[in-house]
């Protein structure tokens, strides 16, 4: 039957970058959301803490709102629940166990009541007036990864939520056979995951990491272990654990987001001999043959536990020669620098450090290569293809992919955030209509209150400092009270460039005479002269720009 309206299939978040996961199909007056995720935020977004998906098209269309749906449990897919929730009211929302009990954690954590949080299965259906939906199990490094099936009036919709093909995983196969099974339905549009798109074959097989990882521990018997891993890596966890239990060494946790993990992964029944896990105070009594230690850390996070071992400020544990260190990851683009510096401090402490190498396989992504990413779109089979989850040139990559798979390439979609596509009568087609799909940023507890004139101040004072004119002004009797006091931080020094702060001083003086004289300028028009005047002199004497504030003071005598 032939729908009189299209199907939009709207991009909030996911195109051009890794992480900040969010889209949403709308049919007439339902809409139905897939993922919330965050990105951190990069070197340049100075005192920014999360960067969220622009939801402004949910604001205002909130009343067509009937499910938000999450893939799995990995912040780049539910770290924005909590923001959103505050603005955006969603009736539903629908995630794995693993993922529920996650998201559960960050809504107590923020003191947000929510009680409309449901757990799904891949033997679950849903079905709202417009849409009917279904799930299909995916291997990924956390538990209860899942994509999507979502049956519209105008045809069907298959999302891959974050994917790899594992034949010996640790934990459960991916359904291949519920994916060749959609395939065979008819698939109009497959949005599939473009992390490693660049990255040629196929990934390492998660039983390799736990076999290097079983080595070391055969090897190095009467030293302590400590390894530093993703604790979102629940199945790397997982082998570990695993892996200390056949070693007999009982487990120290550090670091609450991995403390977190495990127990709801113990709770859940993805980690078993929790009586391995030790604390701090217990572990002091053990020998070092006996224990390990199990910490974040491994992207060099300057306050993570592994990085304040290096540099001998983490209380509870004192880094010895013998001690191994095992770097159970890869570096995430952009972290490389503080990764090697963490791995300098570790070596300058006599101990031994193992990092993922072509010789030590000690990490392995969640994300499919090449020939997995074929392997998607020879199982769904689909009509058209829309790249997710990757930079432009992971998005561009993953479309070749697409084209010599069979797909004609004008059936390929390389987008951008804000972008939609209209489905009508199994027929896709890009529309020129765009919502907004700008990034918004958490500072604290503000929510969307910074914008690029602040990041852009920021960035100025980190690089050239503040200098700040204060005068004291009798407006009534147009008098300035004392010559300007010029302070600085991040400039200069005042007392080593005394005659530049005098020279300040004179040419603040002389605007603000020149101004209090015209008897229709203000404290405004005082603010906007010193403004203009200081940054010119002060940039040809300097070569700097520093944020210029001036503190006009209306003194009454």
């Amino acid at each position: 039957m032939k729908s009189n309206t299209e199907t939009k299939i709207i991009v909030l978040g996911g195109l051009g970058e890794v992480g900040k996961n969010m889209y949403c199909l709308m049919h007439e007056d339902e809409i139905i959301i897939i993922d919330a995720g965050i990105c951190f935020p990069e070197g340049e977004l100075l005192g920014i803490d999360y960067v969220l998906p622009d939801y402004t098209f949910l604001k205002e269309n909130e009343e067509k709102i009937k499910a938000l749906i999450i893939t799995h449990g990995h912040e780049d897919h539910i770290g924005a629940i909590p923001f959103i929730l505050q603005t955006v009211n969603i009736p539903a929302i629908y995630a794995p166990k693993q993922a529920k009990e996650l998201i559960a954690i960050k809504l107590e954590d923020r003191n947000i009541r929510y009680d409309h949080l449901f757990a799904y299965t891949d033997q679950d259906i849903l079905k709202f007036k417009h849409f009917e939906i279904e799930f299909f199990r995916t291997t990924h490094s956390i538990p209860d990864s899942h994509g999507i099936y979502l049956k519209t009036p105008n045809g069907s919709v298959v999302t891959t939520g974050d994917f790899k093909f594992d034949l010996t995983p640790i934990g459960p196969m991916a359904d291949l056979h519920k994916m060749a099974e959609l395939g065979k339905r008819g698939v109009d549009l497959l949005i599939s995951d473009s992390t490693n798109a660049l990255n040629e074959g196929m990934s390492i097989s998660e039983s390799k990491v736990d076999n290097a990882l079983a080595d070391i521990f055969d090897t190095y018997t009467s030293q302590r272990i400590i390894i530093a891993t993703f604790a979102s890596n629940i199945y790397r966890l997982k082998h570990i654990v695993e892996t200390c239990f056949k070693h007999n060494r009982k487990i120290c946790v550090f670091g609450r987001s991995m403390d977190n993990n495990i127990k709801i992964s113990i709770e859940g029944g993805y980690i078993n001999h929790k009586e391995i896990i030790i604390t701090p105070e217990e572990a002091k009594d053990l020998k070092p043959s006996e224990i390990c230690f199990l910490c974040t850390g491994s992207q060099g996070e300057p306050l993570a536990a592994l990085s304040r071992m290096a540099d001998g400020t983490f209380r509870q544990i004192s880094l010895r020669p013998d001690d191994i260190v095992i770097f159970s990851s890869s570096p995430i683009p952009g972290n490389a620098v503080s990764i090697a510096r963490t791995i300098n401090k570790l070596y300058l402490k006599g101990v031994k450090v193992f990092t993922n190498t072509s010789l030590s396989e000690l990490h392995t992504s969640g994300h499919a290569n090449q020939e997995e990413l074929k392997l998607m779109i020879r199982l769904i089979n689909p009509k058209y293809l829309m790249p997710f989850h990757g930079d432009y040139r992971m998005l561009k990559r993953h479309a070749n992919l697409g084209v010599e798979c069979g797909i004609p390439k004008e059936n390929t979609f390389v987008l951008e955030n804000g972008d939609i596509l209209l489905l009508k009568d199994h027929v896709i087609t890009k529309s020129k209509e765009k919502v907004p799909g700008e990034d918004i940023y958490v500072d604290g507890n503000r929510i969307g209150e910074i914008g690029s004139v602040v990041l852009r101040d920021r960035k100025i004072m980190s690089n050239d400092g503040i200098l700040v004119v204060i005068a004291n002004i009798d407006f009534e009797k147009r008098t300035l009270l004392i010559r300007p006091n010029i302070t600085t931080r991040g400039f200069i020094l005042v007392n080593e460039n005394e005659e530049l702060i005098s020279q300040i001083e004179d040419i603040a003086f002389r605007i603000i005479k020149e101004k209090l004289e015209n008897t229709k300028e203000g404290i405004n028009e005082i603010k906007s002269k010193l403004i203009s005047d200081l940054i010119v002199f002060i940039e040809e004497k300097t070569g700097r720009r520093p944020i210029i504030l001036p503190v006009i003071i209306d003194i009454k005598r």
